[in-house]
């Protein structure tokens, strides 16, 4: 069931506040600074009915409900009138492809082609600068750069990942009650990223969220790791250019009953020797508790499911067993977690409606998280049950340093931020010789549906 806040805002009220928005932005374009200042870009949590969760991005709202897992309805304040933004969209979307649950796969992609185009309009209308505003920090990519190609995909993944951190870090900021430190960094080869890192928090021991949008000619290493995924690549003088763009957070929390979890939504795009581009999306969210909670991985997959049904019935089967492959530590014989969705090379149908999916896939990291987060916040926890949390992020550990495509692929890149690379790693671990939890234990309970991963949903 949908729900619908309608909200009005002093017509001044709002004229200031995108002149002090516009305003801010191209002083910070010029002048190279790393931070918006608070009185303009900074979300400010609203008053919120028990059940639900309320953010504010400048003028307009977003209001999403428990009901909904996770759909959200979004109105904007333009002119003094009431527009229907690209989140009420895809609500939209959602509705009609339950309708047409049961037609042919053409008839899905003809409606999904018309959603999407409408959602486009709305996404230019909103204008570069409008959106700038509630990010944690001025794009990577110049603004003047950004308004130039709005319409090309390369814009319009960068401000979706852009908006996905800032999401995200003002949702666990409100939970923890600390703050992100923001660090913008430049790649000399071409391009750079911004880390927001919380660490020592309250709720948290470690949070990061970054975004990174680089640019120049791949290494052939990096050519090699694509040539064996069965890319064809053909590049000129030895030599592929390349852009890659995405956004990857990873969480630790205190509490060994919150899970950690992952994400991660990315572009690439390279250009061949005769001018053509090769361009394919990848990512995917997954969870990884210290103890099974079969209420949370409920929720958590549910959330992941409708977000896919949008757009394929059979995108949350097909990619939630590729998570439990890919999230798979063979010389442990266990996945690193519970699993949810994860995806690479996608490159079909079209590049509208895989950009489309990702964009539903990332508006799922609040609802799918935030929740699981506020049930166990106040939980207490035993020495026994923190001993068990380390342990299994040795684990953790383990899978990203051995198997993780993108760590390698970042490593293998010249220029690329190693800080930003092992962000993923948690402030403490441990590893000890022959662990093995005792049996009919709730610590073997978990290894037992590590070891052999279940239908959730």
């Amino acid at each position: 069931m949908a729900t619908i806040v309608f909200c009005s805002v002093n017509k001044t009220a709002q004229t200031t506040a995108r002149r002090c928005s516009i305003s801010h932005v191209k002083r910070l374009a010029n002048s190279g600074e790393s931070h918006l200042p608070l009185s303009c870009i900074h979300s400010k949590p609203v008053t919120f009915l028990p059940g639900t969760r309320w953010f504010s991005r400048g003028y307009s709202v977003r209001f999403m409900s428990q009901g909904t897992a996770g759909r959200s309805a979004t109105w904007r304040t333009r002119k003094g009138a009431l527009a229907l933004s690209g989140a009420a969209a895809v609500t939209a979307a959602a509705a009609v492809a339950g309708f047409l649950a049961n037609a042919n796969h053409f008839q899905r992609a003809e409606m999904a082609t018309k959603v999407s185009r409408a959602a486009e309009e709305t996404e230019k209308e909103a204008g570069i600068l409008e959106r700038c505003r509630g990010f944690m920090s001025p794009p990577v990519t110049d603004i003047g750069v950004l308004q130039e190609r709005k319409g090309e995909m390369r814009t319009r993944m960068e401000m979706l990942i852009m908006e996905t951190q800032a999401d995200f870090c003002k949702a666990l900021q409100e939970v923890d009650g600390g703050t992100f430190k923001v660090d913008r960094w430049q790649r000399n080869e071409g391009g750079g990223g911004i880390s927001c890192v919380m660490q020592d928090g309250k709720v948290f021991e470690k949070a990061g969220v970054n975004v990174s949008v680089v640019f120049g000619n791949l290494t052939e290493e990096a050519a090699r790791q694509m040539r064996s995924r069965g890319k064809v690549l053909k590049g000129k003088d030895g030599k592929l250019p390349f852009c890659a763009m995405g956004v990857s957070s990873v969480i630790h929390p205190k509490n060994p009953h919150i899970p950690t979890v992952h994400f991660n939504y990315r572009y690439f795009e390279i250009e061949e020797e005769d001018g053509t581009k090769q361009w394919w999306f990848g990512g995917g969210t997954d969870l990884t508790p210290v103890y099974v909670n079969k209420e949370d991985a409920f929720h958590f997959h549910n959330t992941l499911k409708e977000a896919c049904d949008k757009h394929h019935l059979q995108y949350y089967p097909d990619f939630k067993k590729w998570c439990d492959r890919y999230f798979y530590i063979r010389h442990r014989g266990e996945t690193r977690g519970i699993g949810g969705i994860f995806f690479d090379d996608l490159d079909s149908p079209s590049q509208e409606e895989a950009f489309n999916f990702v964009k539903s896939c990332a508006g799922t990291v609040v609802p799918c998280y935030l929740p699981i987060v506020h049930k166990h916040l106040n939980e207490s926890f035993t020495d026994e049950e923190k001993h068990w949390q380390q342990v299994r992020r040795g684990r953790y550990v383990e899978f990203n340093l051995v198997y993780d495509r993108g760590v390698k692929f970042g490593l293998a890149t010249p220029g690329s931020r190693i800080e930003s690379i092992l962000m993923s790693l948690p402030l403490t671990a441990r590893w000890e010789y022959m662990h093995e939890p005792a049996k009919g234990t709730l610590e073997a309970e978990m290894l037992e549906v590590l070891r052999n991963p279940k239908e959730w949903v």
